[in-house]
């Protein structure tokens, strides 16, 4: 086995292309905790190196502890014991221990709560790291977000009697959201969070895909205002593991084996509010929901780069007609388009990250800049980035999502009929895989939440945050320009989406085809990017202008065709099934 962060050169070159310097200092509050704590960073370069080290501690913990086991825990998965208590697969038991004593479970986490106070962009990288070793094991390692979550919104003394136990891997949690009958129609939830006459919350009601729902802390989106019918009555609510809350049952899955997937019922549980009333969806599950798409961005790139490998490999051994397989153009082509592909993912997760911590970290200035001169130009950038946020996060979200499945297919067509059997990991990266364009919001609901951005004009806006300080000179240039060319196109058609006599319905039909469109603009900007600052990536920026450019003019295409049958001549083009007699 390997270092997982050591032996892939390309998380450290798109961090070092993407340049963290400016979320250090946003993050570290220009260094004053140096001042304080003898282990933080005193400037950018400390703290990157910083960052640096905890991916190469994370890299060691996956490849030389975790990805043994991973085919063992799909096996085995979690155990709903008589008493309704759940026993982990040992490799995740193992995994959840080394984490936590590692400190990573706490990567994002202040100093004073016992966390390291790194960004959302290093959480990414670790998070691509874990997903390659074991995509179920993300799931879990992910759930450091309810930690942010108290961080960000509870009372001081629930931060403190909770975030620092999350740190060290002793709790675990889970945000508690779906039910039966609101999956991602969240508004309609119908869990009951209520007060006795003491002020005491208790939470009851039936909660359905937990993930981690066997967890010490469960943050619970209830329904607190019965008065109100849609989000505004919801609140969210902490409440600890104990008898009244009940595993009534462990999902059967496709994948992701290892994190277990719980129902759950609450009977009468003692809860904490978290935050205020009423903004439990609007505010405060949202903001997690966000966070977990970020994560599930790194999952695919994750299950991606498992899938690349395991294919690479495999072609480079296997012979036939007197030589190895990688010698055949398709099947050079198939790999070639695994390793592009990957790479767009891995540098839009992390951009995405980037700005994402961009926002959080100016808006922590902007509050201690409020009346002074400067105040209003870090308002602005902050404004810029949380612009940024709404139509990146779920194009990163939807992009590596999709891109899992395809490297997945493409790994199990590499390998043939031996892709197709356990004697080989691929099947499972195929299995898990499919999950990541289903939870935290189908790879529909991705779009529905870019269209607007793309709409809107947000593109060109990234376009030249991306570019910017860069100098492009020679091929670079002339590859930007066929970026500005594509966005251009992009522009016109949804200037012309936006003029169709159907107005919303056929925005809504073809939003799909503008939202790769602009993924398309957007990773080609990142890899002019990446080609100014690493030479050897001038390969991999040509490759997406020859393959993925065409394809997102033919999505153009079709977006200004004018067709709209599928809501026109829907009966007739997907007849509805005969009734049984």
């Amino acid at each position: 086995m390997s270092n997982f962060y050591k032996d892939n050169p390309e998380i450290e070159a798109v961090i070092d292309a993407l340049d963290l310097s400016e979320v250090a200092a946003l993050l570290e509050e220009d260094f004053k905790f140096a001042e304080e704590y003898d282990f933080a960073p005193k400037n950018a370069e400390d703290a990157i190196d910083n960052y640096k080290r905890a991916l190469s501690v994370c890299g060691d913990i996956c490849g030389n502890r975790i990805a043994a086991t991973a085919e063992e825990t799909d096996k085995v998965g979690n155990v709903l014991n008589d008493d309704g208590s759940v026993t982990y697969a040992p490799g995740m038991r193992l995994a959840i221990d080394l984490l936590g004593r590692s400190g990573l479970m706490g990567c994002t986490l202040p100093y004073y709560l016992g966390g390291l106070n790194m960004p959302c962009t290093v959480l990414t990288a670790c998070n691509d790291i874990v997903s390659r070793a074991d995509a179920g094991l993300m799931n879990m390692f992910g759930l450091q977000g309810i930690a942010e979550t108290i961080n960000a919104f509870a009372d001081e003394d629930i931060k403190r009697e909770y975030v620092p136990k999350l740190c060290t891997g002793e709790y675990t949690g889970a945000m508690v959201l779906t039910e039966p009958d609101a999956g991602s129609d969240l508004q309609s939830v119908k869990t009951v969070g209520y007060q006795d006459a003491e002020g005491k919350w208790y939470v009851n009601g039936v909660k359905r895909f937990i993930t981690n729902g066997c967890g010490e802390v469960l943050l619970v989106l209830a329904r607190t205002e019965p008065e109100f019918t849609d989000g505004r009555g919801l609140s969210c609510l902490l409440v600890e593991k104990g008898p009244w809350v009940k595993v009534r049952r462990l999902e059967h899955k496709l994948g992701i084996n290892g994190s277990p997937t719980c129902e759950l019922v609450f009977d009468n549980a003692p809860a904490k509010l978290i935050g205020q009333r009423k903004r439990g969806l609007i505010t405060y599950v949202m903001a997690l929901m966000n966070g977990a798409r970020v994560g599930i961005s790194a999952q695919g790139t994750g299950i991606g780069e498992a899938c690349y490998r395991a294919a690479r490999d495999y072609a480079a051994s296997r012979e036939q007609f007197g030589q190895t397989i990688d010698n055949f153009p398709a099947i050079r082509e198939l790999l070639v388009n695994m390793s592009v592909e990957l790479q767009s993912s891995r540098s839009l997760a992390y951009y995405s990250s980037k700005c994402v911590d961009l926002e959080a970290g100016l808006a922590r200035r902007f509050e201690k800049l409020k009346g002074t001169p400067e105040a209003a130009a870090v308002r602005a950038r902050m404004k810029k980035y949380a612009a940024f946020n709404k139509m990146l996060t779920p194009m990163a979200k939807y992009y590596a999502s999709e891109m899992s499945m395809r490297a997945s297919n493409s790994a199990v067509a590499v390998l043939g009929g031996s892709g197709y059997m356990k004697d080989y990991p691929v099947e499972r990266y195929l299995r898990d895989a499919r999950i990541t364009t289903i939870y935290e919001g189908t790879s529909q609901l991705q779009v529905v939440a870019a269209i607007a951005g793309v709409m809107g004009g947000t593109v060109r806006d990234v376009v030249a945050d991306i570019v910017e300080g860069i100098e492009l000179e020679g091929a670079n240039k002339e590859a930007f320009a066929k970026v500005e060319s594509l966005m251009g196109e992009l522009e016109a058609a949804v200037a012309a989406v936006r003029e169709h006599p159907e107005g919303k319905t056929y925005q809504d039909l073809h939003a799909r085809k503008l939202v790769d469109a602009a993924i398309a603009v957007v990773i080609g900007a990142l890899f002019v990017r990446l080609a100014a600052k690493i030479p050897a990536k001038a390969a991999s920026l040509a490759h997406h202008l020859a393959y993925a450019f065409p394809a997102a003019r033919c999505e153009l295409a079709k977006a200004t065709a004018g067709y709209s049958a599928p809501f026109g001549d829907f009966e007739t083009l997907a007849p509805a099934l005969p009734e049984e007699d």
